[in-house]
């Protein structure tokens, strides 16, 4: 019942400096939490076996066409729903283990609903990774076997998360770094054949998608569930504590309410929309309540106006828990909720309005207005309590009447004592809730506070003075509200960045594969200008300088000169190298970025905006283009390069004579020529 170790894991194990476990991570510590998880992933393999066995033989009752096996599919049926029945009640029992995290300290307080963390199957992301790396980036696969364990390491880690903030930053980062893999190894139009398997936390069930979708919502989820179990592991006894609770359900809120909008089609039900919106309003509902807590926390003053703030926050506690309940039992949530959690929310709405009634009637019997009270105030209170006051009742006269405030006082113990039982009567229905103690004791006490009360006023006439007391008006100073994820206060390292700007090196994009460049600077000249930073572009290239002979295009990216990754350099980085070789000859390494078309076939079928798009009709827009381009003019245009003044008139001179595209002369056809660099240069210099 606490999350001590039993044994203790040994020391060494636990440091980070020893590198054996990542910070926010121990799966050896052996706590009531950690043996929880583990009976839930069995739970969770025993469901997947039932759910199986099921689908089995509700297929062969469907192709059975002998009456004698048809009975027995039917019986063996019957018992394996009775078996899935059974293990799923067995998961709502550990969904409702709430004991187990709770703070150590002993306290006298409700207890607060946690959520498991979802369990996962192992993924190795090693092959596909790799086969993409050679494919796509044409680089060596080998050279990124230690970042691929790296996140398979990081993956594994968080499957045993602290019930900390470390343990949070933990599965913060893998979520980040998700989005790093995701724009680096999965593109939106091709299955990358890894799949991800996730358990429902409420029904047990598994679901599988190669998609990298369903593994970010299962972070997010966690990242709730931990916070939720940071909350009610906070020392409710201190105002720090209690301090700590309220912001972790907050922030608990904040990720699951982040995850309802962002991820709108889980396949998993405990992360579709209707579910998150009920699990916000039971976080947001506790947090409430910890406020609460805050309040009385140093005691409560019998005093007028402290009974009647008092009051309403009770009432504000008591209705979210009310509006909550309401929550859970509509469709579809209704059917995969905990029982025992719709029953706590059922209890705590009846107990809060109780303490609201109980307080007020307090308030009125206990407090008599005397001379040189301040009679507005109490007035003002009064009337702020209640929508409406009683029949045949108004604020000031009901103060100064002793008879009026003792009736009204009583209606509303006699009020909050039917809570109070209603309370208890629903804890007792469900056989979950008997079993926690400290539930039992918190409102058994609360109702004989009541009673005694009660008791102490009673009179023979009680049964025909008493008046049907309106509802207390809920209001709170300390409105909570939902924290959104801060995930930018996790700093988090790229594990491929060897693969260069994810600007750039995404697996939206495609590339030739590199191109060894050999050429030299003639007379301190290359030939050619750079742009871009990181990675660095070739910009306005000579066409006769030697890289270009060599088969550098403009527009090329530059990844490494003489083997040396450039592709994070800057352009006063890569010109200082090139310039560190002299004369000599030098090795460049270029890709040229393919446009996203290129990969298809010339011939096929299209479709633009709806319309389809024909092989016809794609010739018929070339031949326009085509006649389009006769009247175009090459416009001359000097060149920008400092070549000397002989070989600057010389080239300029050659390449305006280039033809540009489309363009014809008198006599027989020739063919098309690729347009010169030159010809449509611009001050911008498109892309080569």
């Amino acid at each position: 019942m606490t999350d001590a170790l039993l044994p203790a894991a040994p020391q060494p194990l636990e440091k980070e400096d020893d590198g054996y476990f990542r910070k926010g991570c121990n799966p050896l510590a052996q706590t009531g939490r950690s043996k929880l998880q583990n009976q839930r992933a069995a739970l969770n393999q025993q469901i997947l076996k039932a759910v199986r066995m099921r689908t089995g033989a509700e297929n062969l009752l469907k192709a059975a066409t002998n009456q004698k096996v048809r009975e027995q599919v039917r019986l063996e049926l019957s018992f394996l729903n009775s078996d899935l029945q059974m293990l799923k009640e067995e998961l709502e029992g550990l969904n409702i283990s709430v004991g187990v995290y709770q703070s150590t300290e002993e306290a006298f307080t409700i207890p607060l609903i946690p959520l498991g963390l979802k369990e996962t199957k192992d993924v190795d992301f090693s092959v596909v990774l790799k086969d993409f790396i050679l494919e796509h980036y044409s680089e060596d696969s080998y050279l990124y076997e230690d970042e691929i364990a790296d996140l398979m390491d990081l993956r594994q880690a968080c499957r045993t998360p602290s019930r900390d903030e470390a343990g949070v930053e933990l599965l913060m980062s893998y979520f980040i770094q998700l989005g790093f893999v995701e724009s680096r190894f999965f593109p939106p139009t091709r299955q990358m054949g890894i799949l991800f398997t996730w358990y429902d936390s409420l029904t047990g069930v598994p679901v599988s998608q190669q998609n990298l979708l369903l593994e970010k919502a299962s972070i997010l989820f966690n990242i709730g569930a931990l916070y939720t179990q940071i909350g009610t592991r906070c020392n409710r006894q201190t105002e720090a504590g209690l301090q700590s609770t309220v912001d972790a359900f907050q922030r608990a809120a904040g990720v699951l309410n982040y995850l309802k909008e962002t991820f709108t089609h889980t396949p998993s039900y405990d992360m579709s929309p209707a579910m998150l919106s009920v699990l916000v309003k039971m976080m947001l509902a506790q947090a409430q309540e910890s406020t609460f807590e805050k309040i009385c926390l140093s005691g409560i003053q019998n005093e007028f106006f402290v009974l009647v703030k008092v009051a309403q926050e009770a009432a504000k506690v008591g209705e979210v828990y009310r509006q909550l309940h309401t929550a859970m039992n509509q469709e579809p949530v209704k059917e995969n909720i905990p029982y025992s959690w719709a029953s706590l929310a059922c209890v705590k709405a009846h107990h809060y309005e109780a303490l609201a009634h109980y307080f007020t009637a307090t308030l009125l019997i206990d407090h008599q207005l005397k001379p040189g009270s301040d009679e507005d105030h109490q007035e003002k209170c009064l009337s702020q309590l209640y929508d409406h006051m009683p029949e045949g009742m108004t604020p000031l006269a009901t103060l100064k009447n002793v008879h009026q405030r003792q009736r009204l006082g009583k209606s509303h113990l006699c009020r909050a004592v039917t809570h109070h039982e209603e309370s208890v009567r629903e804890a007792s229905l469900c056989k979950k809730l008997r079993n926690i103690e400290v539930l039992q004791e918190v409102l058994s006490a609360a109702h004989q506070r009541s009673r005694l009360k009660y008791t102490q006023l009673r009179d023979d006439y009680d049964l025909l003075s008493l008046i049907d007391v309106p509802d207390i008006i809920s209001k709170t100073e300390r409105e909570v509200e939902i924290i959104p994820p801060q995930f930018s206060k996790v700093t988090v390292t790229d594990f491929f960045q060897k693969l260069g700007p994810l600007s750039v090196f995404s697996a939206n994009k495609r590339w030739t594969p590199p191109r060894s460049i050999h050429f030299t600077a003639e007379e301190g000249d290359l030939g050619f200008t750079l742009r871009g930073n990181s990675p660095v572009q070739v910009h306005f290239l000579d066409p006769y300088c030697s890289a270009a002979v060599a088969g550098a295009k403009e527009g090329d990216y530059i990844v490494s000169i003489q083997d040396v990754d450039c592709k994070w350099l800057t352009v006063s980085e890569v010109m200082k190298l090139l310039k560190s070789f002299g004369q000599n000859d030098i090795e460049m390494k270029v890709v040229s970025l393919l446009d996203a078309t290129s990969s298809m076939h010339s011939k096929c079928a299209t479709y633009s905006v709806g319309m389809q798009k024909t092989y016809s009709m794609i010739c018929l827009a070339t031949d326009d283009d085509d006649k389009t381009d006769k009247t175009k003019k090459i416009s001359k245009k000097l060149s920008f390069l400092s070549w000397n003044t002989n070989k600057n008139r010389q080239k300029s001179a050659s390449t305006l004579c280039l033809p540009s595209v489309g363009v014809r002369v008198a006599g027989p056809p020739v063919k098309k020529k690729l347009p010169s660099p030159f010809s449509l240069l611009t001050s911008d210099s498109s892309l080569y």
